[in-house]
């Protein structure tokens, strides 16, 4: 039998990590993801105990997170279960919805400032086309980067993830790193 190995988004065996300024840009392999949707007329499950959030907004415990993607759709979020059967989890908790494994679609790259979130605020404004002022802690949109689709989500002030989909995980992760190293010279 063949010797695996496993390898992150960015076809390594070691997360990619790298500061710019006040920004700590980082590879994160280990988020477990699965959509979940409902059927016309189901009531809302609250999975891992989370209440699953409104539209445009984003929810969390220490383990676990929700986002919305649509009407009665969401993104379930495992941290730390990124090589774990996260749909299975998901389903064993809201049994009456439609639950599919999405973590090997997609990557997440967290971009962390050390400056109370003023240098996040000007990467925000140099890759995507959201005002940093309405992307508030709690919140999630999706948007374009770089001709490329993705998710932000303000976790915190200091704090903000990019999903996007995995085959574009290179792309979006120079994106990133370009601009933030333009930040700083």
């Amino acid at each position: 039998m063949t010797d695996l190995s496993p390898i992150t988004a960015l076809g390594a065996q070691t997360l990619w990590a790298e500061t710019a300024g006040a920004l700590l840009m980082s590879e994160n392999s280990n988020l477990g993801l699965a959509s979940l949707a409902l059927p016309k007329g189901s009531l809302h499950p609250s999975p891992f105990d989370l209440t699953l959030p409104d539209v445009g907004a984003a929810v969390s415990n220490s383990t676990y997170g929700a986002f919305w993607t649509g009407p009665n759709q969401w993104m379930i979020e495992g941290y730390e279960h990124g090589e774990t059967d996260f749909a299975a989890d998901v389903k064993a908790q809201a049994s009456e919805a439609y639950v599919t494994e999405q973590t090997d679609g997609w990557c997440a790259f967290d971009v962390r400032s050390s400056d109370d979130g003023a240098a996040l605020d000007a990467l925000l404004q140099r890759l995507v086309n959201l005002d940093p002022s309405a992307l508030l802690p709690g919140c999630v949109a999706r948007t374009g980067l770089h001709h490329m689709s993705v998710f932000v989500i303000r976790r915190t002030t200091d704090h903000v993830t990019l999903i996007g989909m995995r085959s574009f995980a290179h792309s979006l992760r120079h994106a990133v790193q370009k601009a933030a190293d333009r930040l700083t010279t």
